[in-house]
């Protein structure tokens, strides 16, 4: 039998914590709760209980933090995300400095520079320019509701995953995170499929129609909106999209996809154009970034640019370094960087992003880029190093499970004057500069926030060779692109 957790009465929460949770210290325990802030005074019930730590919930409030904004979205507290809405955002990039810091001290132990203050994001609201939602036929229920006892016959839902329940939905209203039109389309699909009889789909029994809805935007103006389906129903499929074409002619890019799997993922799936493009435009410094529907972009557009400004910085080109780009994804810092480097080779996993790097190249008149698919720990060798050159500078922009043991032997192999990582998590950026800490010293680090009203950071470092490796590998071959 399962022991009930005892209820702490009237705690004082005294600091933020890892993943965005607020931490209070009870005797010798530490225990995470999230929604709360620090100076708030509040019950916690235990839900989990370890040695040394555990989680809990706050079940009362004696006194709130005069820190403790007023809430802007209606489902804060049951959608996972914006949780950190209830901080004053001086306060939010205060406490994403210290992780950063925290991390880089606490687990990278290296030498660390002054670290710079961290670059905040203009916008707070309706900055995504990629949102994705999930319809289901089992609406997640609030407590309130539950508690009511009344029966709720629509269970319908288009919205976001509760948490750590695969199979629960949260029917969105508003969401904050990207402009308009995609709340519009987004409740205007709910209405006419609800309207219809289209089933939402069962997450859990893998049956239904409607599936997914992928809304991206550009500051270009452009609109790309993909609905996936589970089966293909021409007949509604063509109402439908014709229906949503009809009510927003902003809608550039209309697209369809029929997904049979038992995971949302479209990476391998068919997609098929229903009206306008297969993609849309974003641009920075005058280049234009061909967006697909499998696309991998910065989803702050406007901070990505000031991203890619420090990288650029941090890198120092004269144009005559051999630069790699790794992790370029569909090429947007390779292209961005392109015009100050003699070369930039750009390594990436996913096929179809390298074709888009190519073509981003191409779209702009960039013609001393050079693009290969592969996994990065295979590809990236002495062998691969020897046939196309020792690199000048390195960029590295790695998922948040950062870079493979084989990958940091390579770089190392490689020598490069200059390492310029880039990080969506502190804690294996720290890992991984201290393997990296045996030939190069950390000289510059920038914070940069990507997601307001989350604990996510990004990390920008500047590693340099210490002076007992410098090495003059200039001897990059002089090829010409393949034509």
């Amino acid at each position: 039998m399962k022991k009930n957790l005892p209820v702490l009465e009237k705690l004082l929460i005294t600091g933020i914590a890892a993943e965005g949770k607020a931490i209070v210290r009870h005797n010798d325990l530490v225990i995470f709760i999230p929604f709360v802030v620090p100076g708030d005074i509040v019950d916690v019930q235990l839900t989990r209980k370890k040695n040394s730590y555990a989680e809990g919930r706050a079940v009362r409030f004696h006194e709130y933090s005069k820190q403790r904004m007023d809430v802007f979205c209606r489902h804060y507290g049951v959608c996972g995300g914006c949780k950190w809405q209830i901080l004053p955002y001086s306060e939010q990039i205060r406490y994403k400095q210290q992780q950063v810091t925290d991390s880089l001290t606490r687990i990278g132990k290296v030498p660390l520079p002054e670290i710079s203050p961290i670059l905040g994001s203009e916008k707070t609201r309706f900055y995504r320019n990629k949102l994705e939602y999930t319809f289901s036929n089992k609406r997640w229920m609030t407590a309130e509701e539950v508690q009511s006892g009344q029966p709720f016959g629509n269970r319908n839902a288009l919205g976001f995953h509760i948490p750590a329940m695969f199979d629960k939905v949260l029917d969105i209203d508003e969401c904050w995170l990207q402009a308009e039109p995609s709340n519009s389309i987004r409740l205007e699909i709910r209405k006419f499929c609800i309207d219809n009889s289209y089933e939402f789909f069962d997450l859990r029994s893998q049956t239904g129609w409607m599936r997914n809805l992928i809304i991206r935007t550009s500051t270009t103006g452009e609109v790309m909106l993909i609905v996936v389906f589970y089966e293909d129903h021409p007949e509604k499929r063509e109402a439908l999209l014709n229906h949503i074409a009809e009510c927003f002619p902003a809608i550039t890019s209309l697209l369809y996809i029929i997904n049979q799997k038992a995971n949302d993922t479209i990476t391998d799936q068919t997609v098929h154009v229903f009206k306008g493009k297969d993609h849309i435009f974003e641009q920075m410094e005058g280049l234009h970034f061909k967006i697909g529907p499998k696309s991998f972009y910065q989803t702050n557009s406007e901070q990505a640019y000031n991203l890619y400004k420090i990288v650029r910085d941090f890198a120092g080109l004269s144009g005559n370094e051999w630069v790699y780009d790794l992790y370029t994804g569909t090429g947007t810092i390779a292209n961005f960087i392109a015009k100050n480097a003699k070369r930039v080779i750009g390594i990436e996993f996913v096929p179809e992003a390298i074709e888009d790097a190519k073509i981003n190249s191409e779209l702009n008149g960039i013609t001393n880029t050079l693009f290969f698919a592969g996994d990065m720990k295979d590809l990236l060798n002495v062998d691969f190093i020897s046939q196309y050159g020792h690199p000048d500078v390195i960029i590295t922009d790695p998922p948040r499970a950062g870079m493979h043991d084989d990958v940091i032997d390579a770089i190392l192999f490689a020598g490069p004057q200059k390492i310029v990582y880039v990080s969506c998590n502190p804690a294996t950026q720290a890992r991984d500069l201290q393997l990296l800490d045996q030939k190069y010293r950390i000289t510059r680090v920038q914070p940069v926030d990507m997601f307001p009203h989350t604990h996510h950071v990004e990390n920008v470092v500047l590693l340099e060779l210490k002076p007992d490796f410098h090495q003059a590998f200039h001897n990059a071959p002089d090829f010409s692109l393949p034509a």
